[in-house]
């Protein structure tokens, strides 16, 4: 295969070999669809990039390609797995009870039985360089923009990278910035907590997924990195991948009274140590070992130390001591004496070599509270880096540079100020959150995407990518300004080595650039793209229209766009030739669920015809899978009930941060404060690793006041993990095990009938129980359970739902759906309105159980994580294709199919067939779609195309890594 062409393949179809497809199990009835049968032209190449990559995969479009004027590439075959991808699946099985179809999927793998085995993961081994050229340290800035999250600390050297704190969004900004992970040697915690530390569970199942045998990492921290650790097995059950050191002193001894720091690393290039600092309550020592205290508030203070730098070494001075010039020069370079040539006498090293240079030395200060002061005010082992001149003493060495880690309210106490003078002249960094950062996103791709959608659809887009700063009542910095300090910036340096080069380096900050310049570089770079957003409003002026007239009970005929057409997918399925009313495989359409559509524009449902914009709004905080990518972060949803509070469905990685950059700093703090529910669909990392930041920032937001626990809804291991991580941080949380949730015991417990069995409903299906798959094993049997089930009633009512129920899907083992029904309501006319029906399918293979609870729905947000080439690779990993998840809705009936959780193979937008979506959307990061707006929401993707036209259709990096997920 010619070189060009491999590069622009993913990375199993390049592996792919001639072997045969594992057997798939028979599909009885077409609800899954073959894709074409389209190759790549071999006349096509040399392959420059341009819009003939063709991101949207436009069917159809021969000739001209885009506007530079390639040549298109016609479409993939259908791909294969490679021999180091592909997953073995069972054979012919019966799964699905009488009258269900059988469904194409990876058994083994739903069984939770595919997990890579015997990868060592062992840790990298390098060959350390004493005398660096180059060391520096570097400001990561994750959350200076949405201070969600501690920034984190790159130290440099040759050889050898450090980091300190791994927040939730790190992969991604490294991603961001070009940073390879890959190069890390060392991970070190200021604290253990989810604004530290909420980003390693991500980042150490990605760095596993790197290579034949994965990689690791050493993790440091303070004894309780241990409570983490043990939290993580829960869904990380690889020991390898966790290389974890605790270090710390006894529970009830002060740290202040210890006056040597803990020496963690000591070699040839650097000395690490740390020192401890724990919350201190009106200055009594008792408080020490207050009960209240929780592991996590514990607070490390690193001292780098590089080695001295030797004297110039002169010969002349060599000669006079009766050397001759040979091996014995190396050896006083190197700091061993030697015996003259001459005589007997040793010459020694400071005999002949210039004045040493003492090593530089940083010092990473974290004091996240103002209770912490007092404790590191009184550290005696910072005594050897303060300048007061009563304590100085030979051991006294200087600081050339202290980076703050705490927040601008401790920070610019005068007390802290007063503290910061006792180093001298040593470089401050204030690289805690200040409220001036803001105003700057640190994910400039993402905010360059965010920006040209909000200008082209306002509507669906409501975020900018940027938003004013938030004004506060804030300490006068120039005020009680003490010492030479400085403001830290995103990817701000400061040079170690070389000497020459010591201090601060701005070259590597980013350019600061507005909304406005993006708009204008899009309007630049594409001219004709300036009539699309008059096009676009146009449509919510038309939907406006047509409400009005069907409120006084007459129907307009939309015009269809060009796109829609017969040849879209609800006219492949069905046997066009006979007009029968069957399905091609004879099927007969009503009996199959599926719909035939008029060339009309669909009816509107009364829910969505009498919606009002505060119902209910759906917003992406994340439509990526595995891992967070440069465009799109991982799985979660917020379903905004307004008044009636909100829910999260799903919560990786960043969905803390996706929320104040959707709502703002403040307006994401309220969101979180009126969460009724989280909803987790699985145990996979991609999906759950943001719920502890977010438990965590609504504990300390609502301390005081009068409040429930928040109830988790998820899979039986996300509660071993939380559970476990509640001994760091209060979580405030009360767990209920999806299987508790499933449609008929939601339905008995809702009309009180407890003790009807709702086990016999699931024996024909392939979660029976006893079956090697059972998703549901028990009735809520226990008090925790029924009371958990009780708030959950409550919780329903709260949020105007009448039912919230989960239903097994095809994944991995305890892999779900939920459906979200909400109460009718009374018009003003006094007319009965159905309460709107949203479905979201977590990840999964396209199942009759999804389809069955998918009937009617208002929405259906559907995975969609491979384009339909690629279902090979769908059926092996149990994700669905395009056409698939659209195939799904169709069947239900569902009003609109909103596709997500794409493979980051496509880093802006996927590749589908347009004639696929005549009621179907593309779900992109920060999206929000209102309940009113369902009616224009299809419409509006194909005047997106022009944004995306020149776009590749796989990821620009050489190689799409996925991440482990177990």
């Amino acid at each position: 295969m010619p070189s060009p062409l491999r590069r622009l393949l993913p990375l199993s179809q390049t592996l792919a070999t001639a072997a045969t497809p594992a057997p798939l199990l028979h599909l009885s009835r077409r609800l899954l669809f073959s894709s074409s049968s389209y190759v790549y032209a071999p006349s096509c190449f040399p392959f420059p990039r341009a819009a003939s990559l063709r991101a949207l995969a436009y069917r159809g479009q021969a000739g001209g390609g885009g506007r530079r004027g390639h040549q298109p590439l016609l479409r993939r075959r259908n791909s294969t797995l490679g021999k180091k991808s592909k997953e073995k699946m069972d054979g012919e099985g019966g799964v699905g009870g009488a009258g269900e179809a059988e469904v194409a999927f990876n058994k083994t793998r739903a069984e939770g039985k595919d997990g890579r085995k015997g990868r060592s993961m062992e840790l990298k081994s390098r060959k350390l360089n004493p005398v660096n050229t180059i060391c520096y340290v570097q400001i990561l800035g994750t959350g200076m923009d949405t201070q969600d999250t501690s920034p984190s600390i790159l130290l440099f050297f040759d050889k050898q990278r450090f980091i300190f704190n791994a927040g939730e969004g790190l992969q991604r900004f490294c991603t961001e910035h070009k940073i390879k992970l890959s190069k890390i040697d060392h991970i070190f915690f200021t604290r253990v907590c989810s604004e530290t530390a909420g980003g390693l569970p991500g980042l150490v199942l990605t760095l596993a997924g790197i290579g034949e045998e994965g990689m690791s990492v050493n993790v440091w921290g303070p004894s309780d990195l241990d409570f983490l650790a043990s939290a993580m097995r829960s869904f990380i059950p690889n020991r390898a991948m966790l290389h974890t050191h605790s270090f710390g002193v006894e529970q009830n001894v002060s740290s202040s009274q210890s006056k040597d720091a803990a020496v963690i690393i000591d070699d040839e290039v650097v000395r690490i140590s740390a020192m401890f600092v724990k919350p201190r309550h009106n200055n009594e020592v008792s408080s020490l070992n207050d009960s209240n205290l929780k592991p996590g508030d514990t607070a490390i203070i690193y001292a780098c130390e590089l080695p001295e730098l030797k004297g110039k070494f002169d010969p002349a001075k060599a000669a006079a001591l009766g050397l001759r010039p040979g091996p014995k020069y190396r050896e006083l370079q190197l700091g061993n004496s030697v015996q003259s040539d001459a005589s007997d006498k040793m010459v020694h090293p400071s005999d002949v070599l210039g004045p040493s240079i003492p090593g530089p030395i940083v010092l990473l200060v974290d004091c996240p509270t103002k209770y912490h002061m007092h404790e590191l005010f009184s550290l005696q082992s910072l005594g050897c880096f303060y300048e007061d001149s009563s304590e100085q003493t030979e051991t006294s060495k200087k600081v050339n540079c202290v980076i703050h880690l705490g927040p601008s309210s401790v920070t610019k106490a005068l007390d802290y100020q007063n503290w910061m003078r006792r180093f001298g002249a040593a470089q401050h960094i204030m690289a805690g959150h200040e409220i001036k950062n803001m105003g700057i996103p640190i994910l400039k791709g993402s905010a360059r995407i965010s920006s040209r959608l909000h200008f082209l659809c306002p509507h669906l887009f409501p975020s900018s990518g940027f938003w004013p700063v938030e004004p506060v009542n804030d300490v006068d910095s120039e005020k009680n300004k003490a010492c030479e300090s400085v403001s830290a910036a995103n990817l701000l340096k400061f040079h170690l080595r070389p000497y020459a080069q010591l201090g601060l380096d701005r070259a590597s900050i980013p350019s600061i650039t507005t909304y406005g310049d993006i708009v204008d570089e899009l309007l630049s770079e594409i001219p004709e793209i300036k009539e699309v957003p008059e096009q676009i409003s146009k449509f919510w002026k038309s939907n406006a229209d047509q409400n009005t007239i069907h409120s006084v009970g007459k129907h307009m005929l939309m015009v269809e766009e060009p796109w829609i057409t017969e040849n879209s997918s609800v006219y492949n399925v069905v046997d066009a030739k006979s007009n029968s009313g069957k399905l091609q495989d004879g099927t007969p359409l009503r009996a199959s669920g599926w719909r035939k559509h008029s060339k009309e524009y669909p009816d509107i449902p009364c829910c969505v015809e009498n919606a009002t914009r505060e119902d209910m709004e759906i917003t992406f905080l994340g439509t990526g899978s595995s891992q967070p990518s440069k465009y799109r972060n991982v799985s979660s949803i917020y379903i905004n009930l307004f008044a009636q509070g909100g829910i999260l469905l799903d919560c990786g990685e960043g969905t803390l941060g996706q929320l104040k950059r959707r709502f703002g700093v403040s307006g994401a703090d309220e969101a979180v404060k009126s969460l009724n529910c989280i909803w987790i669909s699985h145990i996979h990392a991609d999906h759950h690793t943001g719920v502890a930041r977010i438990l965590a920032l609504r504990s300390k937001l609502l301390k005081g006041v009068a409040h429930k626990p928040l109830l988790v809804i998820g899979p039986r291991p996300l509660e071993r993990f939380l559970n476990a991580y509640s001994t760091l941080e209060d979580l405030d949380m009360q767990f209920l095990d999806c299987r508790h949730t499933l449609k008929p015991s939601i339905e008995a417990f809702l009309s009180d009938n407890v003790t009807e069995s709702t086990t016999s409903q699931l024996e024909n299906t392939i979660f029976a129980p006893g079956s090697r798959m059972e998703n549901y094993s028990r009735k809520p049997a226990s008090p925790r359970d029924t009371t958990a089930l009780a708030n959950l009633k409550e919780v329903l009512h709260e949020s105007g739902l009448e039912v919230l129920y989960s239903v097994p899907v095809l994944h991995c083992p305890q892999a779900f759906g939920v459906v979200l029904r909400a109460k009718e309501k009374v018009s003003s006319a006094g007319k009965v309105i159905p309460g709107w029906k949203v479905l979201y399918s977590g990840d999964t293979r396209p199942c009759p159980a999804l389809i069955d609870a998918s009937r009617d729905a208002t929405v259906l947000i559907h995975e969609a994580t491979f384009e339909d080439s690629m279902k090979d690779e769908a059926i092996a990993r149990n994700h669905s294709t395009t056409k698939e998840a659209i195939a799904v809705g169709t069947s239900a009936g569902a009003y609109r199919i909103i596709l997500t959780h794409f493979s980051q193979r496509y880093p802006k937008i996927p590749v589908f067939d347009e004639v696929d979506m005549r009621k179907t959307c593309v779900a992109f990061d920060l999206m929000s779609v209102n309940l009113a707006d369902l009616p224009v929401l299809p419409k509006v993707l194909p005047h997106l195309k022009l944004l995306f036209k020149d776009e590749m259709v796989v990821d620009e990096s050489d190689e799409v890594q996925e991440a482990v997920m177990y």
